[in-house]
This record gives C-alpha cells, structure tokens and sequence, in this order.
C-alpha cells in the first residue's frame, strides 16, 4: 500500500515523535535532559522506511517548550495518538514502524541514565505508549 503524506502530517508525525523524546528529557529534569534528548533523537533517526524519511529531518516548525511538563504533554500526548490514526489509514505496517521508532527512541532515551530508569521515566514511556495505542 502506498502512503502520501501532506506536509502537515509529516509535520504532525515528527512533532510527535521528537516531542516524545523531549517528554522524556523533561521528565529528567535533574538528571541528563541534554543526554537523553540526545540519545532519543538519534535513536529516531535509525529508522527506515516512509517513517523513518520523515523522522531523518527534526520538526524546526514545531514548538517543544514549555512552562512545565504538563504544557509539553497537553501539545504531544495527543498529537501521538493523532499521529497513529493518520498512519493507520493509509498503512497498518507504516503504523507499526512508527509506534516502534517512538519506542525505541523512548527506551534509548530513558536508558540515557546510568542505571535503571527511575519511576518518572517509567510513567512518561507509559503516558507515551498509552497516547500511541490510544488511536
């Protein structure tokens, strides 16, 4: 199956992908945030196929920040599950690839830290795969 995306959707999917990344380096306010949003970024990169020709170019247009985590949760948890459902109408094996890069990047991003993952973590990469399973 053949899968077109508009520049909104490709800007829609790598908001949502990078902003996942960047939850999760919020989430690590007082650990490594730059590490873990290193790592995570890099970690979307590696993907392949349309997802990954999206995600190989970080969304300049997007806004990341925030006040606080909340604010960054309210714009990405949902544009995840936005992100999904596009994904899933045009091709369930592109949605596949997408909800695994996400996840990749959110477990290399979480493993950033030495050690295990604290609880923050843990509960962001639920909040995130919640939001992609969501659609």
């Amino acid at each position: 199956m053949s899968v077109t995306l508009t520049d909104q959707d490709k800007s829609t999917l790598r908001t949502a992908a990078y902003g996942a990344v960047a939850l999760m380096a919020a989430a690590d306010a007082t650990g490594k945030p730059g590490k873990v949003a290193a790592e995570g970024s890099v970690a979307l990169t590696a993907a392949t196929g349309v997802v990954g020709h999206v995600l190989a170019e970080y969304p300049k247009d997007s806004d990341l920040g925030g006040r606080s985590v909340a604010d960054l949760a309210d714009r990405v948890l949902p544009n995840l599950t936005a992100a999904m459902a596009l994904l899933k109408k045009q091709d369930q094996t592109e949605a596949d690839s997408y909800r695994t890069a996400v996840l990749v990047a959110v477990e290399t991003a979480a493993r950033a830290t030495k050690g295990q993952p604290g609880p923050v973590l843990v509960d962001m990469n639920r909040k995130i795969t919640e939001a992609l399973d969501a659609a």
